[in-house]
């Protein structure tokens, strides 16, 4: 018997908090997730994600955000560090996850998903590796993975492309 292949909304992740959420929960939404970090030369990115996340909101917009520690150890608080440290210093207010592995044995079902979809400009030799903290993923109401931007791509940078994605799917 063949099984349809996974999309998505068929997998789940725990919050900060440890409670699990499915991402089915977010079907029919534009989603940008991303793999986070406290400690990093990219973390002033937060601002701009929650600018995001407050301006597209209501019209359909999630950020998710997933720390991850893997990265030169620039994530390495607990949860509730973590939590606190981002609505302390950038009023994070959209979701972030309990920290995973985006790369390696230990990688997070959601980020291998991720990955497979769109593997980066490398992804044929690094096997859509993650190259650092804060690489965006950018999702499709109907769940598709339409893009993958580096870290080096600021929050503000994808406005243009989620207001076509808000206006084509809304």
């Amino acid at each position: 018997m063949r099984y349809p292949p996974p999309n998505l909304y068929s997998f789940s992740a725990a919050l900060l908090d440890g409670s699990l959420v499915s991402l089915g929960e977010f079907r029919g939404r534009v989603l940008l997730i991303v793999n986070t970090a406290s400690r990093c030369g990219f973390t002033p990115q937060y601002a701009g994600l929650e600018a995001l996340y407050r301006s597209y909101s209501e019209r359909g917009l999630t950020v998710l955000g997933f720390p991850c520690n893997q990265f030169a150890g620039q994530e390495p608080g607990s949860a509730a560090e973590i939590g606190s440290f981002c609505q302390t210093n950038y009023g994070v207010s959209f979701p972030l996850f309990a920290k995973i592995e985006v790369n390696g044995a230990g990688t997070h079902p959601v980020y291998r998903f991720l990955k497979n979809q769109q593997r980066g400009r490398l992804g044929a030799l690094l096997g859509g590796r993650i190259a650092w903290n804060f690489t965006k993923f950018l999702v499709a109401r109907n769940g598709e993975v339409v893009g993958r931007y580096g870290p080096r791509i600021r929050p503000e940078k994808l406005m243009p492309e989620i207001e076509r994605l808000l206006r084509a799917s809304g």
